[in-house]
């Protein structure tokens, strides 16, 4: 929770006094509590860097994410990548006023200034959040048309990306009274941004070491051309799973030693992407998060999944592979799901009767289980830490409304009348509606599913919004949403994605918008500047978004099909293969035969009570020893987040991410903070800029053309065994039989 101003220190003030100081104190510490209202804001420069910011994150999310090897890239790179360019234009455009339409502007009004680099910022933000932060609706978009081969329009896919954003714009919107407005709705991650932002523009002062600018541009050029190493000539720098060569005809030895298609114990990536790819920049990520992520990551990896696999045998485990976001037969082959899905792509039940259930791999049900306790431990560890400051905040912010210093000043600027939001909410819940119509066999979410969607959206979006905005936690209720919908539509797949769309996905959304609200408040942001660079900035990720899918869906051959591509393919698409796995098992077959009674992973459910137990005694411990600071730092929603992303995400891609943190947000936080201070977040940008860049030249100059490389160490892993089972009688090409 937030640290407050001693009222000691400020009740003998006068009100002028009070008003000066941010009472939430690291914001006090951090943002600063001054305006220039006078700085030009929406430039030309504002417009093209922001415009083209956006274009440029939204095609390198997009791209990454049907990668392989998938990479998030965030605004951060192009918070620094557009300082320079800002202030070359600022250098060579004419100091020039232009008429246009009737509309006056000026090329050049003067220095690049902060507050322009703020809006550009979040112009790149609405790339990140489209593209790489949340990429769900393009997921959907992708499975309808990769895996479920559905003849689906560009305009129907364009309603669906579009409007699923603009909803969460809409929600935003009402709900700025009460999640951006109040003093005490204070949104921790802005508080990093601002300091970003002011170290890149205030004047650095004389000290040994090169400059912020200088050193992105070094790390920048070594990132881009090592990642021609292990994204083309020496892929398997991807997974060095040594193990496997010590033991090559060991099956065994290689389900523990694969860092690709097992435990990944031993192995080790020293690919950028992969580290980076599922639980984001370890760079940014503070040392307490990284740790308690590591303890539930050992003890999902290396304990109780062992145990489930070797020992137990649990759900038929050694009939499948250890790892794999595959879906099986009982007889440990692929399930087909074409066999038993109408033309309609709807469940045809005697064909589904007739085939078989469906089965998981042993990690895949594992990490299902840990998202039912991931799920309940996040609101009873909310409620019981959290519970008391969150309500008396959430009555403060609703019902006193109080402002403080930043939103003094904003009173400066004329702010953006409600109806503003309502008309884009009503016009796009409108859109919504006519796409359930006009497409409702090819979407399958009839309009009532659509209103269900929108309710469950706007009845969860405030409280989540309070938790987030206050204690930087969003809880998440995707399972919820999927259980809701699964139950009451089941056997249709499509309809279970888009109801996550706009049931979820639109409240994330909605947080992010609302999140660069409040940086706009921080950085005295005009707000009708924030509505516009909002605006324009969602239409165009959401339009390049769906562009860039569109393209590489129909341009790259067999994209995301597993059973065609060659094994080095870097198109795997593991992120949307997952997503498709969430559709089969929701949607298609439903919850009611896979975790309802007689359904063979019921007893995972179980786990939504066992995660709202596991806080409790933290709870109890840290009221008992209220002196003893570490206890309340053990968060039961964090440990289960390690084994959250699995599958996609391998446990090598986890254990190197928590390596490189570990040594940065501890180490070099701990003995070399001076030098963290200055550039551990410009060299997070330059990681993720350098990697993404070179990625993309490989592929139009070398990976587009079929020019491809073919030599041992071409081809990561070199494990064939490991994705073999282990169970007496069960045949798969290319494994022994036991």
């Amino acid at each position: 929770m937030a640290s407050k101003v001693d009222p000691e220190k400020t009740n003998g003030a006068d009100s002028e006094e009070e008003t000066r100081t941010c009472e939430i104190e690291e914001v006090a510490l951090v943002v600063p509590e001054t305006d220039d209202p006078s700085l030009p804001v929406m430039t030309f420069r504002t417009w093209f860097l922001g415009i083209t910011s956006c274009t440029i994150l939204i095609f390198l999310n997009t791209f990454f994410s049907y990668r392989t090897q998938p990479l998030a890239i965030s605004a951060i790179l192009m918070q620094i990548a557009v300082l320079p360019v800002g202030k070359f234009m600022a250098k060579i455009l004419p100091n020039k006023d232009f008429n246009l339409m009737g509309f006056k502007f000026n090329l050049n009004p003067g220095p690049f200034n902060m507050k322009e680099h703020v809006v550009i910022t979040i112009f790149a933000n609405c790339g990140f959040s489209a593209g790489g932060g949340d990429a769900y609706s393009t997921g959907a978009i992708t499975v309808m048309k990769a895996y479920y081969h559905q003849s689906l329009s560009f305009l129907c896919g364009l309603f669906i990306v579009l409007t699923s954003q603009m909803i969460g714009y809409g929600w935003a919107g009402l709900l700025r009274r009460y999640l951006v407005d109040p003093v005490e709705m204070w949104w921790p991650a802005n508080v990093a941004q601002v300091s970003l932002f002011r170290a890149l523009h205030e004047k650095e002062h004389k000290a040994k070491g090169m400059t912020r600018m200088k050193f992105f541009l070094f790390a920048f050029a070594a990132s881009f051309f090592y990642y021609l190493f292990p994204g083309y000539l020496f892929q398997i720098l991807s997974f060095f799973s040594w193990v496997c060569w010590a033991w090559p005809h060991n099956i065994t030895a290689q389900q523990i030693g694969s860092g690709a298609k097992g435990l990944g114990i031993g192995a080790f990536t020293l690919d950028w992407a992969g580290i980076s790819a599922y639980h984001g920049n370890p760079l940014v990520t503070p040392w307490v998060s990284i740790l308690n992520v590591g303890v539930g990551f050992v003890m999902f990896i290396y304990i109780i999944l062992p145990l489930c696999y070797w020992k137990y045998d649990t759900f038929d485990a050694r009939k499948f592979p250890i790892f794999s976001n595959q879906l099986f037969t009982n007889k440990g082959l692929k399930y087909d799901t074409t066999k038993i899905t109408t033309p309609q792509l709807e469940l045809d039940i005697a064909a589904y009767d007739n085939y078989g259930k469906l089965y998981l791999s042993p990690l895949f049900a594992l990490s299902i289980g840990s998202g039912f306790a991931r799920f309940s431990a996040t609101l009873i560890h909310v409620a019981l830490f959290h519970g008391g400051a969150i309500l008396k905040q959430s009555k403060s912010a609703v019902n006193n409304a109080k402002m403080d210093i930043h939103e003094k000043l904003m009173q400066s600027y004329k702010h953006v009348p409600e109806w503003w939001f309502l008309i884009i909410l009503f016009f796009s819940i409108a859109l919504s509606l006519l796409m359930s119509f006009v497409w409702r066999e090819t979407v399958q979410l009839a309009w009532w599913g659509m209103i269900f969607a929108f309710v469950l959206s706007f009845i969860v979006t405030l409280p989540v919004g309070v938790i987030q905005a206050t204690t930087n936690q969003q809880p998440g209720f995707d399972i919820i949403a999927q259980f809701m919908i699964g139950y009451v539509l089941p056997g249709k797949p499509i309809a279970n994605l888009l109801f996550k769309i706009y049931g979820r996905i639109s409240t994330v959304h909605a947080l992010s918008f609302l999140s660069d609200l409040k940086l706009g408040v921080y950085m005295k942001i005009p707000p009708r500047c924030m509505y516009t660079a909002q605006l324009v900035g969602t239409l165009v990720s959401g339009v390049a978004n769906l562009a860039v899918a569109w393209w590489m869906l129909e341009g790259i051959q067999n994209i995301c099909d597993t059973e065609v591509l060659p094994t080095d393919s870097p198109w795997t698409c593991p992120k949307y293969r997952v997503t498709f796995d969430a559709s089969v098992i929701w949607g298609l077959i439903g919850p009611r035969r896979l975790f309802g009674p007689g359904g063979l992973y019921r007893n995972l459910v179980w786990l939504f009570l066992v995660g709202a137990i596991l806080p409790v005694p933290i709870w109890v411990l840290s009221k008992i020893f209220p002196d003893k600071k570490w206890i309340p730092l053990i968060n039961m929603p964090v440990i289960l987040y390690g084994f959250a992303g699995l599958p996609p995400a391998t446990p090598t891609n986890i254990a190197s991410w928590l390596i490189t943190g570990a040594i940065f947000n501890y180490f070099i936080f701990k003995y070399h903070k001076r030098w963290w201070q200055k550039y551990n977040y410009v060299l997070c940008a330059a990681l993720d800029a350098g990697t993404a860049f070179m990625g993309v030249l490989l592929f139009f100059v070398l990976q587009n053309n079929n020019i491809l490389v073919h030599w041992w160490g071409s081809e990561a892993d070199h494990c064939p065994l490991a994705s073999c089972p282990t169970a007496p009688g069960i045949i798969v090409k290319g494994c022994p039989v036991f």
